[in-house]
This record gives structure tokens, sequence and C-alpha cells, in this order.
């Protein structure tokens, strides 16, 4: 028996067991002893976690791919989690405990598992996944370049990101059309920001939604003082200002606006 890769799923299984123990041993083991793989599919990472001193549990949302896992992975036994990880309340599962997060994503929603491991970053220390190799370099990135952005400038506040490697079409079935990226994501020892952390978003997003332009105009729906919008920062465009620079800015409207 096999799972049959389904499209609306966004389903490409890796076949290759070398890259998949890469995979897996890009995890750290460090802080955490429980780490939820997403979309196992038929358990080509699951078996190079199980081999790890950690607690592997898996979610997965296609019941075709549970069966098999059920069927094929007993040391699995009741930590196969037939959910969507996008919905579900990690609390529900781990309660308090640290969790690392791992897999190769789905490309239709991989930038949807950043922005929840964001949402959930007290609990999650380490994630470690594959992705469409440009999604990969633009979380990666760093400030001046043409694909630095929201996802970047988000991810890297809170996140160390490192780019690890390059994976093929070829070693997935069904081969997608474009290279993939690993990446990791080792939680920053300080992972709150000193300004109002919804702010600092909306700043990010609204600024890059323009992001051809200086901040002064991409930043005008939010009703700046005169006096801030001459600070020499509002001269720059979005893809300029390092992840340092965009908690500083923050830091000046908040003030601005009391």
């Amino acid at each position: 028996m096999s799972v049959r890769a389904k499209k609306h799923l966004g389903q490409h299984f890796l076949k290759d067991e070398l890259i998949a123990q890469q995979i897996a041993d890009s995890l750290t083991e460090t802080g955490y002893k429980n780490v939820l793989e997403i979309g196992p599919g038929m358990g080509v990472l699951t078996k190079y976690l199980l081999k790890k001193p950690l607690i592997t549990h898996v979610i997965e949302i296609d019941t075709e791919s549970v069966e098999y896992l059920q069927a094929h992975y007993l040391n699995l036994a009741n930590r196969i989690i037939s959910e969507d990880f996008l919905k579900i309340d990690l609390t529900e599962f781990f309660g308090e405990e640290q969790v690392a997060i791992i897999g190769n994503f789905p490309y239709n929603i991989s930038t949807q598992i950043v922005f929840k491991t964001l949402e959930n970053r007290h609990q999650i220390p380490e994630f470690s996944g594959m992705f469409q190799k440009e999604v990969a370099q633009r979380i990666a990135e760093k400030e001046g370049s043409k694909v630095y952005g929201i996802l970047s400038v988000l991810t890297q506040a809170f996140y160390d990101v490192e780019y690890l490697f390059t994976v093929p079409p070829t070693v997935f079935n069904p081969p997608p059309k474009v290279d993939s990226g690993v990446i990791r994501l080792i939680r920053k020892e300080n992972y709150t920001l000193p300004v109002n952390e919804k702010l600092f978003f909306r700043v990010v997003k609204t600024a890059f939604q323009q992001r051809r332009k200086t901040l002064r105009n991409s930043l005008k729906t939010m009703n700046l003082s005169d006096n801030l919008r001459e600070d020499s920062i509002f001269g720059k465009r979005p893809e300029q200002l390092s992840v340092q620079e965009f908690i500083s800015l923050t830091s000046k409207i908040e003030k601005d606006a009391v």
C-alpha cells in the first residue's frame, strides 16, 4: 500500500532517504523533548525522527496518509494528530511544553505555517523544514535584497534563520516544477520586542505593500505627524531597513502617537 499524492493538498512526497536524514539531523535537539512533524505523508522523514531521543508527534490532514502511518509506524501509536496544523491549539496537545516543528511543508500553506509558528513562538524554540526555494530564501534574506520582505523581517525579529541546503525536484514524487530549500529557525533568547508587537507587524506590512516607495509615502495611511515624517529614516525604502531599524521605527511611531 502506498499513498497517492493529492494536488489539492500540495503534496510532493520526498523519496530520497539521505535528504530525509539531513532534514531530521538539522534539529539541534536542545531545549525541548517534543517534535511535531507537519504533513508526514508516508513517513520518510518520520522514521529518522523516531531514531532520535525526542518524542515524535505527527500532524496529518490526509486520511489516507493517517491510515498508512497507523499501519506502518506502530511506535507512533497515539501520537498521530489527524487535524489541520493551521487550526489547532498547540496547548491542547502539548500543554505548556516546548515543541520543535519540522516537515517537508506543502508549498500552498508554507508561509501560513511560518505565521502560525510566529504566533506560537513562546512554545516553539526551533523550526526546521523544506519550502519552495524562493520562499526559503525570502525568509532567510537580509536587508538590501529584492526578495527581503514582510516574511523576512517578521521571522527574523524573533528567530535566527539559516538557509541550510537546496533540494532538486527529482527527489520528490511527483516532482515539483521548482527547487526546494531547507531552512532552520532557532528562537532568539529574547523573543519579545521592546515595542508594541501589533504595531510592529502593521508597520512592516504597510511599508512593504508599496515597497518601491519611500516610507514617507508608504506609511501615509498611519497619520504620522509632519515632525516625525521629517526623520531621515522616512527617506528610505522598506527593503533598506534592518529588523533592528524596523523596531526603532515602530518605537518612534509609538511615541509620536502619544
